[in-house]
């Protein structure tokens, strides 16, 4: 596996496996790799000729006050797993190779990124769909994979994909859990033993959720509220935002139809985590 941080060696490095007619899938993480991403990296591996993962921790998709700073990294561990699944290339820069210091041009996707999460993080999804941008015009992907997990982000950059014409198939991924149900997250690393066990409540909500739909319940408000109260009876949890919404405009379905995702935005403690499932009725 080669690691490389520079964005020219980077390119020429792409530009000659293609010209030997290999297909390039695509990884894009921010690192402290765990299994969710690493099912990712497998499918990848299964069906593309040569793997490029990504490691980069973008500040430009946190906020000022969020957790840029203390985000877990660990390049070294990283790479091990990724020389053990077989990938072709780590492309792993520094902020300043991203970045230069008279950088001034961002990508923005609009409607998608106003909801849910985007309502929530003024910005981030600029960011996203930035350093997204600039990491498929570096690697020149056939494929790339995300996970559901980021449901909202994944279909924000299958948007942008379609809207720019960019030629890229964006792969979803199934969200990896726990035994308990919770998602795979680096920021799961915050969470302090008694946290650890109210996280399940993010799971739990999403399973009445459809629990409620196959049972024939077809009120969206009504099962937006039923969302808002379990997670108002766990403790050690703030609510940031419950919804259902179609996934075709993430717009809140008042009529449960059609394919929707049930999202939902969690505190427990400090620690922001979120989560989502994929609906069709």
């Amino acid at each position: 596996m080669k690691v490389l941080k520079n964005i020219e060696e980077t390119r020429e490095e792409i530009i000659q496996v293609k010209k030997i007619g290999q297909r390039v899938g695509f990884v894009p993480t921010m690192g402290y790799l765990h299994k969710g991403h690493l099912s990712l990296v497998e499918k990848a591996v299964k069906e593309n000729d040569y793997v490029a993962v990504s490691v980069f921790v973008n500040p430009t998709q946190f906020g000022p006050d969020e957790d840029y700073d203390r985000y877990p990294r660990a390049i070294k561990r990283d790479e091990k797993l990724l020389r053990k699944r077989g990938v072709d290339l780590l492309f792993y820069p520094h902020v300043q190779e991203m970045y230069p210091a008279d950088y001034c041009t961002y990508v923005q996707v609009e409607e998608l990124t106003e909801t849910l999460c985007g309502a929530s993080r003024p910005g981030h999804f600029q960011g996203v769909t930035t350093i997204v941008n600039k990491l498929f015009n570096i690697v020149g992907p056939d494929r790339a994979y995300f996970g559901q997990k980021d449901g909202q982000q994944f279909l924000i950059i299958e948007k942008m994909i379609k809207d720019l014409n960019m030629g890229v198939k964006v792969v979803p991924c199934p969200t990896v859990r726990e035994e308990d149900g919770l998602a795979l997250s680096s920021r799961n690393k915050y969470l302090d033993s008694r946290e650890r066990r109210a996280a399940t409540i993010l799971y739990r909500t999403l399973q009445m959720v459809k629990e409620r739909i196959d049972s024939g319940e077809r009120d969206g408000l009504k099962i937006k509220k039923a969302m808002e109260d379990m997670v108002a009876r766990e403790k050690l949890a703030r609510l940031d935002y419950a919804a259902i919404v179609d996934r075709r405009n993430l717009k809140q379905v008042e009529k449960v139809k059609g394919p929707m995702m049930a999202a939902l935005a969690v505190f427990i403690g400090d620690t922001r985590l979120i989560d989502n499932i994929w609906l069709e009725v």
